[in-house]
């Protein structure tokens, strides 16, 4: 489990793929890796990960097919910058909301605006994700916890929109104005992801 709190903004070092074997990929942390063991679970932008191998401060981990079908295209690539949290253990902060590290589709800024010092995004989103996004609901994007300000649904599908304050924004990839169209990584609200699947077996 974890809070959508990034902790650091890591970049994939270099990204491999065997034959027949997961991508594997290297990624530069800021995080004392002293603290993390070997089978330690990370979430990378949004995608709960298994660190397999660490040196100095680069960390390890492979992504299967499933999940590189499943998250952004391109968001695997050598360069990428992605947001890091380490797993939730008994007794921190639970300054977001519970995120479990598992993607439920993939979305695409429709629109960026900037007021005062916060930078407003408003988000396409996939037709069976739409009906557990409400406004003041929590959804995690890329790995973050964010809050709903507002959801219209029409002719052209749904969007919602996001207020990322400066601080957001600074500690996480968010810092790179995104651009139009950009796919993102969704993770719906825990409680919502079993309404979901009850909403699932009735039907």
């Amino acid at each position: 489990m974890f809070t959508g709190i990034i902790t650091d903004v890591g970049r994939i070092a270099s990204a491999s793929r065997a034959a027949d074997a997961d991508l594997r990929l290297w990624v530069q942390t800021a995080f004392d890796l002293d603290t993390v063991d070997l089978g330690a679970s990370i979430a990378c932008s949004g995608v709960c990960l298994t660190v397999v191998a660490k040196q100095g401060q680069r960390f390890a981990v492979d992504v299967s097919g499933e999940s590189v079908r499943r998250t952004a295209p391109g968001m695997w690539e050598e360069g990428r910058a992605l947001n890091l949290e380490r797993a939730l253990r008994l007794g921190d902060e639970l300054g977001g909301h519970i995120v479990t590290g598992h993607v439920d589709g993939v979305g695409q800024v429709s629109r960026v605006w900037h007021e005062g010092g916060s930078m407003g995004l408003e988000v396409a989103v996939p037709a069976d994700l739409a009906p557990f996004i409400a406004a003041k609901g929590s959804i995690t994007l890329d790995g973050i916890s964010l809050t709903v300000n507002s959801v219209a649904d029409d002719a052209n599908g749904t969007r919602f929109t996001l207020n990322i304050i400066p601080h957001t924004a600074q500690w996480t990839t968010l810092r790179q104005t995104p651009a139009i169209g950009q796919p993102v990584n969704l993770e719906i609200d825990l409680m919502a992801r079993y309404l979901k699947r009850m909403r699932d077996i009735a039907s």
